[in-house]
């Protein structure tokens, strides 16, 4: 297991060093605020669009080399991004990085294959630790490797762009690693499916249609658009509301991040056993809610602090505890393409999120992103209420 959130940490990891990036770059080369925006959404679009393309082919051919190889076409990706010297070949770059980061929905399967149903959850909290350790660990590593790049050029391009370099080394390396180290989880190939379908929006759609798994899937993709919402516009409404600045917005964001590792690996897995995955889950959604209705009316640094940390923890509990559950409901020739076509609904969010988060930003009020959130996972809240009795739980302790 330890491979595998070696290469979920190095995916986060680029990920979190380039996204300071791209603003930069690419109005560096005369792009407008708009496509600036296409430029950050393009990347999820094709997580959304070829996550259930790669976990099908992960159920038909194996985990390990959909993983290895994805991660050498995203070493590809990355040099492209270093050598792009146009607007264009950013947008090529960044549509490559996203259809091969969308591989990741593999390594939910690989989990799922190599976990019992009661240690599911806890094995998915390992992707939620990785997914903070890179959001911890990336903007500090890229913020520090563009200073390292200054006192070698001087030449703008370079020095934005090298952050490429490492992210593409690192994702060489893990390649050769997991080559030689990786097994593959699958002990048997599973029996064809029904006919593969051109149009991966209709493996979603009917996923999402069986009645309880839909429910779960859907509301995991709700989280996500509600934390997408937040991420393009807290540090907006920190600007203006206390006046702060990049260095302010790293120091937050790496709290954020040292909460959800905290509750990934440490709490999750603990309470996992004891509560199981559907009690996480309320509890998750609660805090989430929260959060953002805090965030919202925030008046002082203390009460924002308090307000970041019910939604990264709350966010933390939820997000693992859905996906172990989906995964629990998925039968084992389906993970790939079950938790492929969750991660598109996740990726969806990551798409249309930050855009009407900032709409609404913009058009009515600084916190109406966040009055909007709480009331979106309210909402799911309610809807988790009703099926509670019917959702999966692994095996929870009991005393005697």
């Amino acid at each position: 297991m330890a491979i595998i959130f070696i290469t979920v940490f190095i995916y986060l990891l680029g990920f979190g060093m380039i996204l300071p990036v791209i603003p930069l770059l690419s109005t560096h080369y005369g792009a407008t605020a708009f496509q600036v925006g296409l430029l950050m959404s393009v990347f999820s679009l094709m997580q959304f669009v070829f996550a259930p393309f790669w976990g099908k082919l992960s159920d038909r051919y194996g985990r390990r080399p959909i993983l290895i190889y994805c991660l050498l076409g995203e070493a590809v990706a990355y040099i492209i991004l270093a050598q792009a010297r146009s607007l264009e070949m950013l947008f090529v770059a960044r549509i490559l990085t996203g259809f091969f980061a969308a591989s990741l929905s593999t390594a939910s399967a690989y989990i799922s294959d190599i976990t019992t149903p009661e240690n599911r959850t806890k094995g998915m909290a390992l992707i939620g630790a990785a997914f903070g350790l890179g959001f911890l660990f990336g903007p500090a590593i890229g913020g520090g490797l563009t200073i390292l790049a200054q006192q070698y050029s001087t030449d703008y391009s370079f020095i934005v762009s090298f952050n490429a370099y490492p992210v593409a080394v690192l994702c060489i390396l893990t390649f050769v690693f997991a080559y030689f180290n990786l097994k593959e989880s699958m002990e048997r190939k599973p029996i064809a499916e029904e006919k593969s379908t051109k149009n991966q929006l209709r493996q979603i759609l009917t996923l999402s249609q069986r009645p309880l798994m839909g429910k779960m899937m859907y509301i995991f993709g709700w989280t996500t658009f509600c934390m997408a919402m937040m991420e393009s516009t807290l540090v907006l409404l920190m600007k203006e509301r206390f006046n702060w600045g990049i260095k302010e917005a790293s120091f937050g964001f790496a709290y954020v991040g040292i909460c959800i590792v905290f509750t990934q690996a440490i709490l999750v897995r603990r309470m996992i056993p004891v509560y199981g995955e559907k009690a996480l889950i309320r509890l998750g959604l609660t805090f989430m809610a929260l959060g953002f209705i805090f965030i919202a009316v925030a008046p002082s640094l203390l009460s924002m602090a308090i307000a970041m940390t019910f939604l990264s923890v709350g966010n933390a509990f939820a997000t693992s505890s859905l996906m172990g559950s989906i995964s629990l409901m998925a039968s084992p020739d389906h993970q790939g393409s079950t938790l492929g076509a969750t991660q598109s609904l996740s990726s969806l969010g990551r798409v249309i999120g930050p855009a009407f988060g900032t709409l609404l930003f913009g058009a009515l009020s600084m916190p109406s992103p966040f009055w909007t959130a709480g009331l979106f996972l309210i909402l799911n809240i309610l809807l988790i209420s009703k099926y509670y009795s019917q959702l999966p739980a692994s095996n929870v302790k009991t005393a005697s």
